[in-house]
């Protein structure tokens, strides 16, 4: 994969991919052209061979530029091309100097630097090399790689055996010796690491495996060195055991009769059976052991956070399991209860006797009073190597007496909370735990249940992970079940788990109870944080900022977000990130929400629980109406009845800054919101904050969200007979159906939405039906019709003071006027439309759409300048309201305006800022007008080859979108290029 940033860069088909793979081998050096015709066509290349690779190169460097790589990559060079490596990082270069200098540290005695390089190194491999790229010599080169990422694979995992890491080695290398049963490097430290993790018996059944497979296929024995392990290994012999080297100026002779006199305690519970993923954090956690070097006169501190369940204790037991050789005088654990029902939190009194005791002091020695115990204790810690675990803290203080006083020793503590007075050391040794991503859930799914069984039903087992939220706790009480329950198939117990007021029941059965792990936390909350956490659970939104849980709580907005936090620091809660308004976002998971969904009609009257939803949803529609009109989209709203809820001026202004970007901060969020209370027989409010969206799905394009809401809310009018949000639905859903070119699906609707609001008496209803049912008329060619349509409407807006839809009916005239030929007329027509949007404040969007029709009658009748002027205007407007499908508009006509002056790089440049625009809205229509219009301006301009590639395109995405007049266009302008050379 090639990427510029973090971007990549778009590679076409089959040849792209081979031709670009043989130049990134050879970087630097002249690939020949003959030697890319060869493999891309396999010896049997057509007669047009060498000018289709040119087509290819072109094509490679056009992709190049268009992510804004200015220089050239590929360059021609006699007898073919060259790809420069200067100034870019290739894999391969990256990847050889990294195992160089791994090989160096190897002999210069330094394992831990040549581990690191090697890891390094082999974290460049996303896959098999040169995956999905054909012909024979790129075959053979990828063939080559792959020998040498596994001879790097083996390097490294000799210096991982040296370094003692045995234990975490295991079960990578038991799947490379599955990939490569005949490697006997590889099969020699599989059965090594075995034997020094105490799996004696293991070790031998490995061996006699690898045997029974060489003589099977290779009819031979295993080589000498295997040979000899296994003679090793039956003796014991113990040159075999890890030996970690001495600190430096250790006396060898007082070590070793000073270790008769100690005990050596292994407390630790046994490894968690069937863990599975937390790559990334365990290796965060290494850091503990690699960063004692770093400051030896302090312990190195560790933390794990997160929220029950998300296994915290078991990371911590598997990290500590794999470094037990690092701390050869022992492992303490402790759990501190500090989240237990039945018990008081353990003193650090008492875990500090027990400790000592542990470590050799006897009982009659251990002091009464905690500082001289704190003393004692770290006096017997201070010249050892000692690994504390110290899980479930709740607090700092709890922890502060047991931290030793110097270096040499590691503390591992896990918690809900943050802990913020505990300074961690290396700071990578903070880590939070966030639930399991997909394919770790899964495989933690078959390690329980087996993998035949999960890997046999790979949709259910995704959508089980989903309904277990990924949660460590909740996966394995799931797959517990399944174990026990061998009858059972997975989809079972996924329709068991898809009922959510079920949910928790099927997950708190047994010893192991997720609404136990909850309730542990919930217990220890603040009762206002508690009530702000039932509330929440009450909506349906899958994120939310401060302003909400003001309005469920009926406060101050900082009051809220106190709470709020609160709740974030006791784990209920997770900070999703920033929004582009600058708000702070929070979620639940979903388990989470249930649960305070639960405890809200247990805790909450029905009267407390409808009136928090009501006061978000009015405030969600009180916003949302505001962010709508200062965006322009206050004409043509037909008001609901529904109550609006009042909101602080201070907190609308900060929220609206960019009207436009609250809503697409807001829009999963609000498209929740009409659901829920469509459900509650909210109809009104849940389609007047429909009518109010409409300006972000018009402009961002969201045709899915725009027709899911217009349903929801349409099913609520029709419910509660409700006449005129029936009718307001039904046209915006014919709008829905308009912008996908369904012109008899729009009509239909549009025809119901005209009845409907004639027989509520709603005349300004039927007139912006009338100004959509012209616009139709305008695509079908029925000009008349349309225009005859727009001056019924016309003075309806008048008298109604709807000035906005005045201007939409003036400008679409203005269309209409262009369509006949009469640019003069439509000038006229924009120009009165463009007076009208100036007088209304706020009114950016109807001014863009007048503009631009002002600016391409200004274009029909031949005025460059005025015209250019114009379309710059536009394109300010619509930048500063963020709506790329305006601006890619724009563009467009700037750009055709700019061709008929002559300023032909000007020209393009404007033509690619508009495709890139378009490509960043979901509307292929748009993106199709001006990959024609650049197609011909290429052309124009004897472009022959960038031209007809994008003439090609627009049309392929005419005829995927069925717009057959465009088509026609596509498929005229790429006869044109017939008789071009």
């Amino acid at each position: 994969m090639a990427t510029v940033g973090e971007r990549p860069i778009l590679v076409g088909g089959a040849r792209q991919r081979t031709i670009l793979a043989l130049l990134l081998l050879s970087p630097g050096r002249i690939v020949p052209v003959d030697t890319l015709v060869d493999v891309v066509w396999n010896g049997r290349p057509p007669a047009t061979a060498r000018t289709q690779v040119a087509i290819v190169i072109a094509a490679l460097r056009k992709a190049i530029k268009t992510e804004g790589v200015t220089e050239e990559v590929i360059v021609t060079a006699h007898p073919g091309y060259l790809l420069r490596a200067e100034g870019h990082a290739l894999d391969t270069v990256t990847f050889t100097g990294l195992v160089a200098e791994a090989e160096n540290a190897v002999r210069d005695a330094r394992p831990a630097d040549a581990a690191r390089c090697y890891a390094e190194a082999l974290a460049l491999w996303r896959g098999p090399a040169l995956a999905g790229v054909g012909g024979q010599l790129v075959e053979d080169e990828a063939a080559r790689w792959e020998e040498v990422r596994i001879n790097a694979y083996e390097a490294m995992t000799s210096v991982q055996l040296e370094l003692g890491r045995h234990q975490l080695l295991l079960p990578e290398l038991a799947a490379t010796v599955r990939e490569h049963p005949l490697r006997e490097r590889t099969r020699y430290h599989f059965i090594l690491a075995q034997y020094r993790s105490g799996r004696r018996a293991e070790a031998m059944e490995s061996f006699r495996e690898a045997r029974r497979q060489f003589i099977d296929e290779l009819g031979m024995e295993p080589g000498p060195e295997l040979q000899e392990l296994h003679d090793a290994i039956l003796r014991d012999d113990p040159s075999l055991a890890y030996e970690a080297p001495a600190p430096a100026g250790a006396d060898a002779t007082g070590d070793a009769l000073g270790a008769r006199n100690r005990v050596v305690p292994s407390e630790l519970p046994p490894d968690v059976p069937g863990f599975a993923g937390r790559r990334e954090e365990l290796t965060a956690l290494d850091t503990l052991v690699d960063g004692q070097g770093e400051d030896s006169r302090a312990p190195t501190v560790g933390l794990i956070t997160g929220v029950a369940g998300v296994g915290k204790t078991g990371l911590a037991v598997r990290w500590a399991h794999r470094v037990t050789e690092r701390y050869p005088d022992g492992r303490l654990f402790a759990d501190l209860r500090g989240y237990d029902e039945h018990h008081s939190p353990t003193t650090a009194g008492d875990i500090l006797s027990r400790f000592l005791r542990s470590l050799g002091v006897e009982s009659e020695e251990v002091p009464n009073g905690l500082e001289d115990r704190i003393a004692l204790y770290r006096s017997v810690l201070a010249d050892r190597r000692v690994l504390l675990v110290l899980d479930n803290v709740r607090t700092f203080a709890q922890i502060r007496p047991l931290l030793p006083g110097s270096g040499g020793c590691t503390v591992l503590v896990t918690s809900r909370e943050q802990l913020e007075q505990l300074v961690t050391w290396p700071p990578r040794a903070r880590v939070h735990l966030g639930v399991l991503p997909e394919d770790e859930s899964v495989e933690l799914l078959g390690r329980i249940v087996g993998e035949a069984r999960i890997l046999a039903a790979p949709e259910d087992s995704a959508r089980l992970v989903e309904l277990c939220d990924r949660l460590p706790l909740a996966l394995r009480i799931a797959a517990a079940r399944l174990a026990s329950k061998p009858h059972w198939s997975v989809r079972h117990l996924v329709t068991r788990l898809s009922d959510g007021r079920r949910r928790l029941d099927e997950l708190s059965q047994g010893e192991s109870q997720v609404r136990a792990s909850f309730e542990l936390s919930y217990r220890y909350l603040h009762k206002d944080a508690a009530r702000l956490y039932r509330y929440l659970g009450l909506l349906g939104v899958p994120d939310f900022t401060a302003w909400v849980g003001a309005a469920l709580m009926d406060q101050d907005v900082l009051d809220a977000e106190r709470l709020i936090e609160h709740l974030v620091d006791a784990q209920f809660l997770e900070v999703v990130g920033v929004d582009a308004t600058g708000q702070l976002r929070y979620r639940f998971q979903n388990l989470m929400r249930l649960y305070a969904d639960e405890l809200a009609r247990e805790e909450e009257s029905e009267e407390d629980r409808l009136a928090a939803c009501d006061r978000v949803f009015r405030s969600c529609l009180t916003i949302a109406e505001e962010a709508r009109r200062r965006e322009g989209g206050g004409g043509g709203i037909v008001d609901c009845e529904a109550p609006r809820r009042e909101i602080d001026s201070v907190l609308l202004e900060e929220l609206l800054v960019a009207p436009l970007e609250w809503f697409e901060a807001e829009r999963l969020s609000l498209v929740a919101v009409v659901e829920q209370a469509a459900d509650m027989g909210m109809d009104d409010l849940a389609s007047g904050l429909v009518m109010s969206m409409d300006v972000l799905f018009e402009s961002r394009n969201y045709l899915e969200n725009w027709r899911h809401c217009s349903e929801y809310a349409l099913e609520a009018a029709r419910s509660a007979g409700n006449l005129r949000g029936r009718a307001a639905m039904e046209r915006k859903l014919g709008l829905v159906e308009l912008r996908l070119r369904r012109l008899p699906e729009s009509t239909a609707r549009q025809e119901t939405a005209l009845a409907l609001y004639a027989e509520a008496g709603d005349p300004l209803g039927r007139a912006l039906v009338l100004s959509d049912l012209a616009f139709i008329d305008r695509i079908r060619g029925e000009r008349e019709r349309g225009m005859e349509r727009l001056r019924e409407a016309l003075p309806v807006f008048r008298e109604a003071g709807d000035r906005s839809s005045e201007a939409y009916a003036l400008q679409n005239m203005a269309q209409f006027a262009l369509d006949q030929g009469q640019p003069d007329v439509a000038a006229e027509l924009s120009q009165d439309a463009v007076r009208v949007c100036e007088s209304i404040k706020g009114d950016q969007h109807g001014l863009a759409l007048a503009t631009h029709r002002l600016a391409s009658a200004h274009l029909a009748l031949g005025r460059l300048e005025e015209a250019e002027s114009q379309f710059a205007r536009v394109v300010e407007i619509v930048k500063g309201r963020s709506d790329l499908l305006g601006l890619a508009h724009a563009l467009l006509g700037l750009a055709e305006t700019r061709l008929q002056t002559g300023a032909d790089e000007a020209a393009e440049r404007t033509f690619l800022e508009a495709l890139d625009a378009a490509r960043r809205t979901r509307s292929p229509m748009i993106e199709g007008q001006i990959r024609l219009a650049l197609g011909r301006a290429y052309g124009e301009r004897g472009d022959v080859e960038a031209g007809r590639a994008h003439l090609a395109e627009s049309l392929a995405i005419f005829q995927r979108i069925g717009s057959p007049p465009w088509e026609e266009k596509a498929v005229a302008a790429l006869q044109g290029f017939r008789e071009l050379p």
